[in-house]
C-alpha cells in the first residue's frame, strides 16, 4: 500500500512541476554512429524508430560536429568544454606504452573541470552508464568515473569491473526512478557501445533483418536496432513517470562511422572491455555524403547526428540545417539549462547554444573551433581523406592542413558542407588569417601532459 501511495504522490508531484525549475538532462552518446545511419536520415535498410521519434518530437540539427574523429578526445571535449588538445589527448586511450609513445597522458586529469561536477553544484544527481574511455580498462590504477563527479556509474573501457554493454538502459532507468523518488533533477550520460566493434549481435535483432542478403549488412542493422530499442526503453520510462516534458534529451555520436581501409574478412574479434563479437568487416556505416569517416577531420569524421527534444522549449518535427554547433558547446549549454554557474576562472572553448536549441539559427560562429589529430602525410591511397592534422572553423570558413602546414585547403563550410570546392586560390587573405589563428592556437597548447595523469606502470 505504501508503494502505491508513493507512486501516486510522485505522479502528482511531477504533474505540478516538481522539477519545473531544474530540467532533467539525458545525453545519449553513441560510438561510431554515422550521420546517415538513421532511418530518419534516409538509410536504405537501418531501422531506428525510437531515435526517429526523438526527431519527430524535437529538432534535428544537421550541422553538429564533435571535437575529434576518434573516441577519447571527442569525449574529453564533452566532459570539459575544452578542445582535447589542451590536455594532450589527441587519440584514443590505449595501454600505457602506446599512450607514452604518442605523448599522451594515461587518463583525463581528475582535477580537470568537468560537466558532472558543475551540475552537482546546481543540485543534480549525476550518473554515467556505458562506454567510458577517458582512461582504459587495461590500466588498473586509472581513475573510475566517480572521480569525475558522477554519483553512480556502470561502465566499460575503464578500470574495475566492466559493465555488460547491453545493460546500459536498465541502469539508466533505475537511476531515473531513484532520482524521481528523491525529488532531484538528474543528469545522465548514456554512452552506448553501438555501433563500435566488436559487434555483439543478438538473435532477436538479427532475425529482424533476415531479408538482407549481405551478412555484414544484417549484422550492422541488428546492432543498431538493438541500441535503438534500448534508447526507446529509457524514453518510455520518462513518459511513464510523466517527466518527458521536463527532460532535455539529446542523441549524438562521438565520431563518424568506422571503415576498413581495404577489403576485410568477416571474422570474430575480441575486446578486453566488451568481449567477443564480429570485427571491422561488419562496419557498414555511412556519412550522408560527407567526406571521410572515423579518424578524419573532414566532415565525415566529425559531422554526426544531433537530435534534441525538450517539449515546449525545442520545436517538434523541425530541421536546422544551418547552425554550426560543436561538442565543446555542450558543457556551457547544459549548465545554462540547469542554472549551474561556471566557476570563476573557467573559460569554455565553446558557447551556450540554448537559444539555438530553442529555434534561433546561427549559421556563423563567433568563436573559432580547432582540431588536432596525428594524421599521416602524404595521403594514403587507401584513405585519401585522412591526411588532415589540424583544422579550424571560424565564422563560415573551414581550413584544414597537414602536419607541418605545407599543404592546406579552404572551404566555405556553411555553403559547402560536403567540402567539394577548395577556395584557397580564390580567397588567399582568408587563408592567411585562418593560418595565423591556427598558429596562435598551436602555440597555446601544452608541450606535454602534466599532473596526476600517469599510471604507475610508467615507472616499471
Amino acid at each position: 500500500m505504501k508503494k502505491l501511495l508513493l507512486s501516486g504522490m510522485l505522479a502528482v508531484g511531477v504533474s505540478l512541476g516538481m522539477f519545473g525549475e531544474k530540467p532533467n538532462i539525458l545525453f545519449i552518446f553513441a560510438d561510431d554512429w554515422g550521420w546517415g545511419d538513421l532511418s530518419c536520415h534516409g538509410h536504405p535498410y537501418v531501422e531506428t524508430p525510437n531515435i526517429d521519434r526523438l526527431a519527430k518530437e524535437g529538432t534535428d540539427f544537421h550541422r553538429f560536429t564533435v571535437a575529434s574523429g576518434v573516441c577519447s578526445p571527442s569525449r574529453t571535449a564533452v566532459m570539459t568544454g575544452h578542445f582535447p588538445a589542451r590536455y594532450n589527448i589527441d587519440g584514443h586511450f590505449a595501454w600505457v606504452p602506446s599512450n607514452a609513445k604518442r605523448g599522451m597522458p594515461d587518463w583525463l586529469d581528475t582535477k580537470a573541470p568537468t560537466l558532472p561536477k558543475f551540475l552537482k553544484t546546481a543540485g543534480y544527481a549525476t550518473a554515467h552508464f556505458g562506454k567510458w574511455h577517458l582512461a582504459n580498462n587495461m590500466i588498473p590504477d586509472s581513475p573510475t568515473p566517480d572521480a569525475y563527479g558522477y554519483d553512480e556509474y556502470g561502465a566499460f573501457n575503464c578500470a574495475g569491473e566492466q559493465m555488460p554493454v547491453h545493460e546500459d538502459s536498465q541502469h539508466a532507468n533505475a537511476f531515473i526512478e531513484k532520482s524521481v523518488e528523491a525529488g532531484k533533477p538528474f543528469f545522465i550520460n548514456l554512452w552506448i557501445h553501438e555501433p563500435h566493434t566488436p559487434f555483439h549481435t543478438v538473435p532477436k535483432y538479427e532475425w529482424r533483418f533476415r531479408h538482407l542478403e549481405n551478412r555484414e549488412d544484417q549484422i550492422y542493422a541488428s546492432v543498431l536496432s538493438h541500441a535503438d530499442e534500448r534508447i526507446g526503453e529509457v524514453l518510455d520510462t520518462l513518459g511513464r513517470l510523466k517527466i518527458a516534458d521536463n527532460t532535455l534529451v539529446i542523441f549524438s555520436s562521438d565520431n563518424g562511422p568506422a571503415r576498413s581501409a581495404g577489403k576485410a574478412e568477416l571474422n570474430l574479434s575480441y575486446d578486453t572491455a566488451t568481449g567477443a563479437g564480429w570485427g571491422l568487416a561488419g562496419s557498414k556505416g555511412i556519412t550522408g555524403g560527407r567526406k571521410g569517416y572515423k579518424s578524419s577531420l573532414f566532415e565525415g569524421g566529425i559531422g554526426v547526428p544531433f537530435i534534441a527534444r525538450w517539449p515546449g522549449n525545442i520545436a517538434a518535427g523541425a530541421i536546422d540545417d544551418s547552425s554550426l554547433i560543436s561538442a565543446v558547446d555542450l558543457l556551457p549549454t547544459f549548465c545554462e539549462v540547469a542554472g549551474a554557474k561556471l566557476p570563476r576562472g573557467y573559460q569554455a572553448d565553446g558557447v551556450s547554444q540554448v537559444a539555438t536549441l530553442k529555434g534561433k539559427p546561427v549559421p556563423e560562429r563567433n568563436k573559432p573551433l580547432f582540431w588536432k589529430f596525428n594524421s599521416s602525410w602524404p595521403a594514403q591511397k587507401s584513405k585519401p581523406d585522412h591526411w588532415v592534422s589540424y583544422a579550424i572553423v571560424d565564422s563560415h570558413w573551414k581550413l584544414v592542413t597537414n602536419q607541418d602546414g605545407s599543404y592546406v585547403e579552404l572551404y566555405d563550410i556553411a555553403k559547402d558542407p560536403y567540402e567539394k570546392a577548395d577556395l584557397k586560390e580564390d580567397r588567399p587573405q582568408v587563408m592567411k588569417q585562418l593560418l595565423r589563428k591556427l598558429t596562435d592556437w598551436q602555440a597555446s597548447l601544452p608541450a606535454k601532459p602534466t599532473g596526476d595523469v600517469f599510471s604507475e606502470e610508467r615507472s616499471q
